[in-house]
């Protein structure tokens, strides 16, 4: 057996792979497009950027190893039609992509993000600060404009759109803090059905979208979402930036129909720094580092050398796509 790797990758790597195929599978490290297209011809798997090119060039090839989770940006329509396996690297990022999520909804609902600026402004003033004398005079059981600006998290529900790996990570720190949860996904029978998404905006204090961009995910967010939500509630988009239409979002946020939003991707990345969506103290903008952390790259070596070690005895794969479903 042969396997195809292009773009070329560091030796480390590359030992590492061919120490798991052994004698059973030589493995290419492709210098360029030109030396990986004259090696896939009789090449039975591919590891990286495949290309219609590639794709066209590959005479019997049986197995493709995205580098990627997201797949938006990989799939063609040859490759749909192929008939080699395309596995992703999902998966890797759930636990760390959970917790970026609950920094979100933890600075949301202790006003952190506020907390922060006013400290750069060196003015000690809680939110709702009128109201600090008779937080400070009233008594046991009186309750405040300061209590009700600091929601209860046990009190809250986090509706989750898309329950997969890291959806299903985010409810169960969700629900490590007694929030409530929800969620909708069209495959995974532990999730209401996507139908009822209208239902789930309007019971949900946090929305926090962990879908894949897919055909039917783009634009999924529109007016008519943001109409639907909860009063005051708040918006956490670690999924795709094509998921969300802005313009509804900066209409939702300047009418107060919402009470902010946690956004680490955007349609257009990185966000021009004109951007309106910069000028909203309810809004916190990360630049698409969710999923960073010092444990992915083992990860990531553990997916392909597991795959490759199971593709030369004849074992199932890891992570298996659906080419037409882009996840």
């Amino acid at each position: 057996m042969k396997m195809v790797i292009h773009p070329p990758i560091e030796p480390e790597r590359l030992a590492a792979i061919a120490a798991v195929a052994g004698d059973e599978m030589a493995v290419v490290n492709a210098s360029d497009a030109g030396a990986a297209k004259a090696a896939i011809s009789d090449a039975d798997a591919f590891f990286g950027r495949i290309t219609p090119d590639l794709l066209a060039a590959a005479g019997r090839l049986r197995w493709i190893q995205a580098p990627t989770a997201s797949l938006e940006h990989y799939i063609f329509p040859a490759l749909v039609e192929h008939p080699a396996i395309l596995t992703n690297m999902r998966g890797l990022f759930s636990d760390v992509i959970a917790d970026h999520v609950m920094a979100y909804v933890l600075c949301f609902s202790r006003n952190i993000h506020t907390y922060i600026r006013q400290q750069l402004e060196r003015r000690y003033e809680p939110v709702a600060g009128e109201a600090i004398r008779a937080n400070l005079t009233g008594g046991a059981g009186v309750l405040t404009p300061i209590d009700l600006a600091h929601p209860h998290l046990g009190d809250q529900t986090m509706g989750i759109v898309g329950l997969g790996s890291i959806g299903t990570e985010i409810g169960r720190r969700a629900r490590a803090f007694d929030m409530r949860t929800i969620a909708v996904d069209p495959v995974n029978p532990a999730a209401w059905r996507m139908d009822r998404l209208p239902e789930l905006l309007a019971m949900s204090d946090y929305v926090v979208i962990a879908a894949p961009h897919t055909p039917e995910t783009a634009g999924l967010f529109g007016v008519a979402q943001f109409a639907q939500m909860k009063p005051g509630s708040y918006l956490v988009n670690i999924g795709r930036g094509a998921i969300v239409n802005l313009n509804a979002l900066l209409d939702a946020l300047r009418a107060g129909r919402i009470g902010g939003a946690g956004l680490d991707v955007f349609e257009v990345e990185p966000l021009p720094n004109d951007h309106a969506l910069w000028g909203f103290p309810n809004v916190i903008i990360t630049p698409h580092v969710a999923g960073a952390s010092p444990r992915i790259a083992e990860r990531h070596l553990g997916v392909i050398t597991e795959n490759v070690r199971r593709f030369v005895a004849g074992e199932p794969l890891l992570n298996v796509a659906g080419k037409r479903e882009w996840y």
